[in-house]
């Protein structure tokens, strides 16, 4: 197994690709929505939440916004398959997947390009903040930054 990456390894990937985004550094770990919309001063569906799927044995990385919950139905019907056969990652395959713990990761940066769903109301913030690399960052970004970097498809998913 591989060390897990941080911020460090984030900040290169943004530096190497020329992405317009800022690592924040927090004085404490942002483990729900709430806290980080909290200790961010900002609403909760400015903050988006990069989460790992597993669909027929391939990943899928779905990115959705503040409180909001996927919808597995909704999923499984983009990807044509029913929803028995889409999953959400264990931590342990979160890592190895993207090579990022959870409750740090990022919406890109990962180990391997992962293929990219992201629901529309990400798109309708102005600024959103996403995983940082470590579990004291977040991320801040425009949404039009976040759909050209991830090359993103969008659907409602929510």
């Amino acid at each position: 197994m591989n060390t897990p990456l941080k911020s460090t390894d984030l900040q290169r990937y943004i530096d190497r690709n020329g992405i317009r985004a800022v690592i924040l550094r927090l004085d404490e770990h942002t483990a729900t929505v709430e806290d980080a919309a909290r200790v961010l001063k900002v609403a909760a569906d400015q903050i988006i939440k990069s989460l790992v799927f597993v669909a027929d044995g391939q990943p899928l990385l779905v990115i959705n916004n503040g409180l909001a919950r996927v919808d597995r139905r909704k999923l499984a019907a983009v990807l044509d398959m029913s929803r028995r056969r889409v999953k959400f990652a264990t931590a342990e395959q979160v890592l190895e997947i993207t090579g990022f713990v959870v409750g740090s990761m990022p919406p890109f940066g990962h180990r391997r390009k992962l293929r990219t769903l992201i629901d529309p109301a990400v798109t309708r913030q102005e600024t959103v903040f996403g995983g940082g690399g470590d579990l004291d960052a977040m991320m801040e970004l425009t949404p039009a930054e976040l759909l050209r970097v991830t090359a993103a498809e969008t659907v409602e998913i929510s």
